[in-house]
């Protein structure tokens, strides 16, 4: 069977919220999950949700954006953040660039990883990372 993020084309699995994002379903069908127009979509939408802990709530590191991304009263934060730095390459203590490509396009890609189980497409990851930048480069 599908993973619900996928299903929802949320791979990041990002819940309900007011919030709105471009390419967003709304309202969505999952009673608690975002769903998107496309992959493509969900995966901007991680890029989104990453820059803006950077920007608006000073979450400087990967250890600091998983926490908050994750937190532990519904997640094992720890290991959710282990797992995305193995899979990254990222140091989870280094100070890291929401607008670095190639960092950000691997944590995403890891993130994908822990929350449906399947590697993701990297081509549509791109794809999602082109979306982002038209608004944030």
């Amino acid at each position: 069977m599908t993973p619900r993020g996928l299903r929802n084309c949320n791979p990041g699995n990002i819940r309900l919220s007011g919030v709105r994002y471009k390419g967003e379903i709304r309202p969505s069908a999952d009673p608690q999950f975002r769903q998107f127009d496309s992959l493509e979509w969900g995966y901007r939408a991680i890029f989104v949700l990453l820059h803006t802990y950077a920007r608006r709530h000073a979450c400087r590191t990967l250890r600091q954006m998983i926490a908050r991304y994750a937190p532990p009263d519904e997640n094992d934060t720890r290991r959710y953040t282990l797992f995305v730095a193995q899979h990254s390459g990222i140091d989870p203590d280094k100070q890291l660039d929401t607008l670095d490509r190639t960092a950000m396009t691997a944590v995403v890609c890891a993130i994908s990883l822990f929350e449906n189980g399947q590697h993701a497409d990297r081509t549509t990851v791109a794809r999602g990372w082109s979306l982002f930048a038209e608004d944030f480069h």
